[in-house]
Formats: C-alpha cells, sequence, structure tokens
C-alpha cells in the first residue's frame, strides 16, 4: 500500500494521514535524506568545480521541502485533533527528526561546501536572497555545533534531543490538564450575569457530553467569559484556581501532570547548550538569530518601556480598587475578582463591555470584512474554496489571487474544541520556491484560533479581541503568503529576525480600530445594521482603557523570560521565586501565592519564544511606528500599502529586518508613536 505522506500534492491529504503512516514515512524520508546528501558531497568532491547554488543548495531545499510537506500536516493534527494514537507517532518521531537535523548541522563536508561557495565567484553572482541563505545556513551551521570536537558533538545532539522531547511534554501537559477540569452547574441561576451566547455555549457544551445544565471548562471562551461575567464570587474563584494552576503542583490537578521539573530540565539543558557553543547564557545565545544586538540592549529597552509605563498602570489599578471598594464594597479585590470588576468600571466609565459590542461582529461579516480591508491595502482578492481533504469538519480553505492569479493559499480553523491546542497561531504548511522543473510551488498557511462556536442556528459573534487577535494571526499569514521570495530558507516568515516576526501581525491590528474599515468588519448579526456611531466612539474612547496594566503585563512575562534565560543557575535558581522577584519589580497586581502562570506558559517553554518574548513588544514599537505612516498619508492609501508589501511583506527573511523597515519608513523607528496609541503620554 502507497503511504500518502509520500505522495506529491498540492495540499496534504489529511483524511488519508493515519498514525501508523507517520513513523514508517519520516524513517523512509530520513532515509532517502540522508543518501542523497552523501550523493551530493561524492559528487562534489569528484567534480573538480566549485559548488553551485544548483549543484549543492538547490538539491538540499528540494530534500527539507519534502519533509517539510510530510511533517507539518502532523505536526498540525497533533496541535489541532489531538489523539493517543497520533500524540505517540508524533513524539516516536521527533528525537528522529531532532537527531537528522544535529546530524545535518554538524556535517563537517557539508560544511565545507556551504563555505566554499561563500568564497567562491558563484557567490557574487548569487541575487540577494540566495546570498543570505547561505550567510544564514554559516551561522546555522556555528550554531549547530559545526567547531565543537566530536565528543561535545555528541552532547549537543543529546541536548537537542532531550530539549525537544522536553518542550513536547511540557505542551502536553498543559493541554492535558486543561482538558481535564469543567465543572457541571445544573441551576442557571449559578451562572447568573453570563451573557445569552456565553449560556448557550455552556449549554451546548453539556449537551455534547450527553449531560443536563452547563459545562464550565478551561477552554479560553469558556474560562474568560466565566471569570469576566459570573456574579457568583466562589464560581469565579474556582475556575480561576483551575486555570492559574494547570500542569503544576497547585490547584485541583495538583502534581498530575507538573510541568515544574519539566521547566527546570528545559532550563538547565538550554543554558548548557549555550555554554557549549560559546555563548554566556541562553539568552546570548538566543540573540545570534535575532534583531537586538545585546541583552543588555533588550533589558534597558524593557526597562525603559516599565518606566513610561508603570505610573500610568499604577493609577490604573489604583482607579480599579477604588471602583470595587466603592461601588460594590469589595474591601480586598482578588485575582478572580479583576476581569469582573474592570468590566463593570469600563461599563460605568464608557457605557461599554465587549458583550455589547458581540453582535455587532458576526464571524461571517468580520471575514469578509478582513479580506477587504487587505484587498484594498495590499491589491489582493481572498475567495473561498469548498471541495478540499479537511482534518475536521471546521477547517476551510481559500485562496488568495493578485492581478488575476493565484498566488496563495491557506486553510483556516477557529472554533475551541477538544484535543485542540489553546491560543492562536499561524503555521506555514507549504513554503513558496522555485522547483527544479521551473515550476513555482505557491505558500500555504494555517491559521488557528479558539474563538466560541456559532451556538444553534446564529453565527458565532466575536469579541472586539477576538476580532484583533483574528487580525493579529492573518498579519502572520499575509507574511507567509506574499512573500515574492523564491528560496525557501528566506522566503515568507522563513529567515525573519524572530524579533522582528510580529511586525506585520501587530501592524494589521491598527485596522480594528479605525472607523472606516470597522465599518467593514462590523454589522449587526441579525439586522446588518452597522456599528452604531455612539456605540463606535465609545470602543475607541475605551480603547485604552487599562492599557498601563495590560503593558506592564506583557513587560512582566519579557522580562521573566529574558532574565531568567540570562541569569538561570541551575541548583541555585529558583522559577517561582525569580518571577515573584520580577514581579516586585514591575507588578502592579500581586498575584495569589497558588497561582503558577509560569506553569503554562508554553510561548517559552514550548513555543519559539525561549528569550524572545520581548519581540511582542520590539516589534509593537516597529509596527505602531510603521502604521504611522498610514495616519499621516491615509489609512487605505493603496501607494502607502504597495510600498508597505514590497518592502517587508514581499521580502521575507532575504534582508536585515532593519534595512526593510527603514526603506518602508524613511528611517529607523521610534517608541513615541507605540506610546501615543496606548496612551500612555499624549
Amino acid at each position: 500500500m502507497s503511504n500518502p505522506m509520500l505522495e506529491p500534492q498540492l495540499l496534504p491529504a489529511f483524511s488519508l494521514i493515519k498514525p501508523d503512516h507517520i513513523e514508517e514515512a519520516i524513517d523512509q524520508l530520513l532515509a532517502d535524506n540522508r543518501a542523497e546528501v552523501a550523493n551530493i558531497l561524492e559528487q562534489l568532491s569528484s567534480s573538480k568545480e566549485q559548488p553551485s547554488w544548483e549543484s549543492l543548495v538547490a538539491p538540499m531545499e528540494e530534500m527539507n521541502d519534502r519533509l517539510a510537506k510530510a511533517w507539518s500536516p502532523v505536526s498540525h493534527m497533533n496541535s489541532v485533533v489531538n489523539s493517543d494514537e497520533l500524540r505517540d507517532a508524533y513524539n516516536a518521531c521527533i528525537p528522529k527528526l531532532s537527531q537528522y537535523w544535529t546530524e545535518m548541522g554538524q556535517n563537517q563536508a557539508l560544511y565545507q561546501a556551504f563555505n566554499q561557495l561563500s568564497e567562491s565567484e558563484n557567490f557574487q553572482l548569487m541575487d540577494e536572497a540566495q546570498q543570505k541563505v547561505i550567510s544564514n545556513t554559516l551561522r546555522d551551521f556555528r550554531l549547530s555545533g559545526i567547531a565543537l570536537n566530536e565528543t561535545d558533538q555528541a552532547r549537543y545532539a543529546e541536548l537537542q534531543q532531550k530539549l525537544s522531547e522536553l518542550t513536547t511534554k511540557f505542551s502536553e501537559n498543559v493541554l492535558d490538564a486543561s482538558n481535564a477540569w469543567s465543572k457541571l452547574l445544573t441551576q442557571e441561576s449559578d451562572l447568573e450575569g453570563l451573557p445569552p451566547m456565553a449560556l448557550g455555549a455552556a449549554k451546548q457544551m453539556a449537551e455534547a457530553k450527553g449531560e443536563e445544565g452547563w459545562l464550565v471548562t478551561l477552554d479560553f471562551p469558556s474560562y474568560l467569559a466565566t471569570v469576566t461575567y459570573a456574579d457568583n464570587r466562589e464560581l469565579r474563584k474556582e475556575i480561576y484556581t483551575a486555570f492559574a494552576t494547570r500542569a503544576s503542583d497547585q490547584g485541583p490537578g495538583e502534581g498530575q501532570w507538573d510541568n515544574s521539573s519539566v521547566m527546570t530540565q528545559i532550563l538547565e539543558l538550554r543554558l548548557e547548550l549555550a555554554k557549549l557553543l560559546g555563548f554566556e547564557n541562553y539568552a546570548e545565545y538566543s540573540l545570534a538569530t535575532k534583531m537586538a544586538e545585546t541583552s543588555d540592549q533588550v533589558v534597558s529597552f524593557l526597562n525603559d518601556l516599565a518606566e513610561k509605563s508603570l505610573p500610568v498602570a499604577k493609577k490604573d489599578y489604583q482607579q480599579l480598587c477604588d471602583f470595587a471598594k466603592e461601588q460594590h464594597g469589595i474591601e480586598d479585590l482578588q485575582a478572580w475578582d479583576l476581569a469582573y470588576y474592570s468590566d463593570k468600571l469600563k461599563q460605568a466609565e464608557y457605557s461599554i463591555s465587549e458583550e455589547q459590542i458581540r453582535p455587532y461582529f458576526p464571524l461571517p461579516k468580520v471575514l469578509n470584512g478582513l479580506f477587504t480591508v487587505t484587498g484594498k491595502l495590499f491589491d489582493i482578492q481572498i475567495s473561498e474554496v469548498t471541495d478540499f481533504d479537511r482534518w475536521h469538519e471546521d477547517a476551510r480553505l481559500f485562496e488568495i489571487s493578485h492581478e488575476g492569479e493565484v498566488i496563495a493559499r491557506f486553510f483556516l480553523d477557529l472554533y475551541a474544541r477538544e484535543k485542540k491546542r489553546g491560543g492562536a497561531w499561524m503555521d506555514d504548511c507549504r513554503v513558496r520556491r522555485r522547483l527544479d522543473d521551473g515550476a513555482l510551488q505557491l505558500p500555504v498557511a494555517y491559521l488557528v484560533c479558539n474563538f466560541s462556536s456559532p451556538v444553534g442556528d446564529d453565527p458565532a459573534l466575536l469579541t472586539h479581541n477576538e476580532v484583533t487577535t483574528m487580525f493579529h494571526e492573518f498579519g502572520h499569514g499575509l507574511h507567509h503568503m506574499l512573500t515574492q521570495i523564491e528560496s525557501a530558507d528566506v522566503s515568507g516568515i522563513n529567515g525573519v529576525a524572530w524579533d522582528a516576526v510580529e511586525l506585520p501581525s501587530q501592524f494589521l491590528e491598527n485596522w480594528c480600530y479605525e472607523p472606516e474599515a470597522l465599518a467593514l468588519i462590523s454589522g449587526h448579526y441579525q439586522t446588518g445594521e452597522a456599528l452604531p456611531q455612539p456605540l463606535l466612539d465609545k470602543m475607541l474612547a475605551a480603547r485604552n482603557f487599562q492599557s498601563g496594566m495590560m503593558m506592564m503585563r506583557q513587560i512582566e512575562f519579557s522580562l521573566f523570560d529574558f532574565c531568567l534565560h540570562r541569569e538561570y543557575e541551575p541548583g541555585v535558581t529558583d522559577v517561582q521565586s525569580f518571577l515573584n522577584d520580577i514581579r516586585a519589580k514591575v507588578a502592579v497586581i500581586k498575584p495569589p501565592a497558588f497561582n503558577r502562570f509560569q506553569h503554562s506558559f508554553s510561548h517559552i517553554f514550548a513555543g519559539g519564544y525561549a528569550a524572545g518574548y520581548y519581540s511582542y513588544k520590539w516589534a509593537e514599537v516597529l509596527s505602531a511606528d510603521a502604521f504611522s505612516r498610514f495616519e499621516e498619508e491615509g489609512v487605505f492609501n493603496l501607494s502607502t500599502g504597495t510600498d508597505f508589501r514590497k518592502n517587508i511583506l514581499e521580502m521575507g527573511g532575504s534582508k536585515e529586518p532593519m534595512e526593510l523597515f527603514i526603506a518602508f519608513r524613511g528611517r529607523e523607528p521610534k517608541v513615541d508613536a507605540l506610546l501615543r496609541h496606548c496612551g500612555i503620554q499624549s
């Protein structure tokens, strides 16, 4: 029987991929690739000619792409339709892939061939993107320990393998702990305060489990609705406790999926890896592929933002405490009260809440509006494809066209469900590249969110925060899909410095606050009526509600991540105490002692943001400053949009991000626009 994972096709055949195909297919591909690398090197050594793009880089790119196309749907399905069998197959492949990549990164003959190519005449004849591929590859060889002795190289391989297993374990613990907790309520009065949509979703959730009543879970939409709107303070405390202690030594799942030792092991191994490669610590190692130059630069950037934002955050918090006390008699504001009374305060201040706005953001309208907005900005058209192979009935597929030609495709999976990882993300399914036969492989993206499903016959209704999330992920998607680069390693988001990768995503969020764009993305789900002017005015006025507190929360996460990776000492640093010290300096809100936020901080312990969470703030400076050009020239100015597309989105990782930013903005970025947008400075 042929293995569908090994068949070349335009899009993955999800329904045909079975867990028992996976390991066999990956083994086959890895064996083929190893043989092919040996073959490439043999041909290079027997020929007297210098290595060229065609004889070295192109065949390597072809092999890597073949492997990526097989692994990408597996990794994706493991995140969105997780099962025990799929997880086992995925986990069986992780060490094999890790070993393979380490082997490639430490292949001395391969390194020599790339080195030779970089010093040859052939290099001078290449285009800029191709040269960048080669200089990045040489840098990555150094970061893979090419210069180490045999013993150290073997240790490096062990470390990489163990780290890939531990980060996967961290992620699984969070998913399992989240799935393990739910609460069935049989009296509607227990859920007093919850808006109709959240009640409907809780009822639907109970019915799906064959239960009578209302089920609240730790899926983010359910958690957020409960903690924001439930009048029942005990229920808020219970769900907050379960959420804030996931995968830890505390709370209802105490010790069952505990990430405590997983975190410690990850930190120890990362430090050892960095030192092995000649770096002081893991933060220094992380910066080798980022825009920021030194760890001091990152820390002083964050401290500087903190200094400007802290007074505003303290004022925000004091206002909330005073309001809860004076209007609601709450003397001791607790962590499970913050979202609840913040919503009440927002209503009191601006006569607006997320729930009031929700009916004006039905998903179909938002999606069409998003396509119209990006169409006006970047001269693209988006249409849905209904006939394709799905991994779940919620999955959808779209095509992007420019000047009448299809240039990219993307999958969309928007609703929260069991066995699906929380959060929102963009990932690549196919990368844009020029194939050996001269054809062009078009980029394909996965865009995933966790919104509340439609209830009954009504469409899913989004909060404004969710609308912003969708724009954010679509910004990442456009970065991947609108690229014009044809070399896989610097095409789309590939090769983009990690602290610049959030630029297009955060940039696109700005249109969620522009009246001209809001007219396109909003319309009442029953009447089609546009967001009424008074409501729009209130929404825009409330844009910076508690923005000081939000800013400090992000800075707290960023400093915790970066400083932990910079200062970690095995056997000395206690993660909880370290976080407490950071909070003592920058947090305006002190969480309860049982809070174990770090145990589910997947961004840094299971994602790509280790010693890089600061990227959100770093890139926000870039995105706010880039958007300020649209504020000057018109938010739908096509020539400004074309400039952004050509200088940022189309260029992928083919040039340094600062060079691309300057090409678009005409100067280096300034922090002023960000502080103004957040209402921290006028």
